[in-house]
């Protein structure tokens, strides 16, 4: 099977809900939750590791009995196991360490906009890799977005409240570690392979490499963390048990730069979280940028519907 053509939207039977604009923005308002909470569970004490571990604990819980209940839990084997074994950590252990290792020093916020910087990362392994590319309108999307990025990442790393210099660096990393699991999750997708299935196995290897890293590394039990925050632990579990699953249905259907520009709208849902739950204070000028990010999607989603 020809992998370009296994991520086109050529299903014009399939329903309103699998439709890959409407995946794009259940996806990313989902992860734009994800900020605010992560900087919730940092300051009620858990470690950055643990929380990285509830994302995947909490996909793992929710899609388990879906799959028992529609007896497509299958042990996962051949490209399916080395898929699982190279997505994992290059698209949940590692970026999800680094967001929540970020968010203690540098905000909500301002991690959330990191986030959308990924969509040009994403863009250029695209084309190295011969994958295909938005058409003109599409990129104009990605630039909007991209624009209003920095206008946002400037505004705020010029204020008195800036993250030391470090952190910022570290959640630069967050875009480009991102961009990398974005193109391996496309081009090694497995033959037949179904997007709960991917995202179940994926976050389940996850959780093994969290619990033997905490182990080793504190060497006790993490569930006693787990009770400093237990409605927060609760509500990052049910976000991240719903998001993934969208998420990879919209990484078969709408493709690796799609997928990727999530992080636009996430970061916008974050920053008015943060506004309004955190009480994190941004300047008029990183709202002009936030404005431009939205114009970004608008163009994106008006690009999508050409291509349809």
């Amino acid at each position: 099977m020809n992998r370009s053509s296994y991520f086109q939207t050529t299903h014009a039977h399939t329903g309103l809900l699998t439709q890959p604009i409407i995946l794009f923005l259940v996806s990313g308002t989902l992860l734009g939750f994800n900020f605010p909470l992560g900087k919730i569970l940092g300051e009620a004490g858990i470690s950055p590791m643990i929380s990285a571990m509830i994302v995947s604990l909490g996909v793992c819980l929710l899609l388990l009995p879906i799959l028992v209940y529609k007896r497509q839990l299958t042990v996962p084997k051949g490209t399916m196991i080395r898929y699982i074994f190279i997505a994992a950590p290059i698209s949940f252990v590692i970026p999800n360490l680094l967001l929540f290792s970020v968010i203690p020093h540098a905000g909500a916020g301002y991690t959330g906009l990191m986030f959308a910087l990924s969509p040009v990362f994403t863009l250029i392994l695209a084309v190295l890799f011969r994958l295909s590319t938005p058409n003109k309108m599409g990129l104009v999307g990605i630039a909007l977005g991209l624009l209003g990025a920095i206008i946002v990442s400037f505004s705020h790393g010029t204020t008195n409240e800036a993250p030391p210099f470090i952190w910022m660096i570290a959640a630069m990393m967050l875009p480009a570690t991102l961009a990398f699991g974005n193109i391996y999750r496309t081009v090694a997708w497995p033959e037949n392979a179904s997007p709960e299935m991917l995202a179940f196995w994926s976050h389940g290897f996850s959780v093994v490499f969290f619990l033997s890293l905490i182990f080793i590394t504190k060497g006790e039990n993490p569930l006693s963390e787990l009770m400093l925050a237990p409605q927060a632990v609760a509500v990052q579990m049910l976000v991240a048990g719903l998001l993934f699953p969208v998420f990879f249905k919209l990484q078969q259907k709408g493709g690796p730069i799609l997928l990727s520009q999530i992080g636009y709208i996430a970061a916008a849902v974050g920053l008015i979280m943060a506004t309004f739950l955190l009480d994190e204070h941004y300047s008029p000028v990183t709202w002009l940028g936030v404005a431009v990010i939205a114009l970004g999607v608008v163009v994106t989603l008006m690009a999508k519907k050409i291509e349809q």
